[in-house]
């Protein structure tokens, strides 16, 4: 059965962004050329007014900065969605709910996801009857949408089939099952340093690694795993 293409459009003032991610990483590069992926940018400017492009306006009310108009963002969503295509709406604010793992592979399983990015002060507030969701990427504020749509947009697409290369590649990395991901290690067997004293120390990988038993790898591993979230996220335990 052949796997349907992710389509993902980023509503923006900074087209730029998107763009310049597309260009820069491989993996991302190849799903589009595999025709599993297409990422785009919607220019925000676009569907401003008057010959300036105008996008936003001063707060009714008063107040500092300004804000983006409802009539702008609202031709550049119904621009986006096309005709007859069936999408998720996202607005991206610190208002949302937080993204996570669960949320991810949630939107992995839709084939065409729109992200709206706030620039300025926000929104105008009956923007939010468009959008199906609000989500944040965490507690704190930055100067725009932008990066927070393209973090759950690389979160999401390495979960569709074939983007990765390798199905099992997402498999076991950190939150997939409320874990944190087990240590990983490579060559050299014994890593040789010298401290700040000028005396040689030794790092070397557990032996149980260098078995080549994988029963007893897996379960070295899960233990760690339990291990390291009981040590560093004990609220993903609980």
């Amino acid at each position: 059965m052949k796997q349907r293409k992710l389509s993902i459009k980023i509503i923006t003032l900074f087209p730029k962004f998107v763009e310049d991610f597309v260009e820069n990483f491989g993996i991302v590069k190849r799903a589009i050329k595999l025709k599993l992926l297409d990422i785009k940018p919607v220019n925000l400017r676009s569907f401003g007014f008057t010959k300036r492009q105008i996008v936003d306006d001063r707060p009714y009310g008063g107040g500092v900065g300004m804000v983006l108009r409802p009539d702008v963002l609202y031709k550049a969503i119904k621009s986006a969605k096309g005709k007859g295509l069936r999408a998720k709406v996202i607005l991206m604010t610190p208002q949302g709910k937080k993204f996570d793992q669960a949320t991810a592979q949630r939107l992995s399983k839709v084939n065409n996801l729109i992200f709206v990015c706030g620039r300025y002060e926000g929104f105008d507030e009956r923007i939010r009857q468009f959008a199906d969701e609000e989500i944040s990427i965490g507690d704190y504020v930055l100067m725009g949408g932008e990066l927070p749509a393209l973090v759950i947009s690389e979160a999401v697409m390495r979960l569709r089939p074939g983007i990765l290369g390798k199905d099992e590649s997402s498999v076991g990395e950190s939150f997939s099952e409320k874990l944190l991901e087990f240590p990983q290690y490579t060559k050299p067997d014994i890593f040789e340093f010298k401290d700040s004293k000028l005396k040689i120390k030794r790092l070397k990988v557990p032996k149980v690694l260098l078995t080549g038993h994988h029963k007893n790898i897996n379960e070295f591993r899960k233990q760690e795993s339990i291990k390291r979230t009981k040590k560093r996220r004990p609220d993903l335990i609980s």
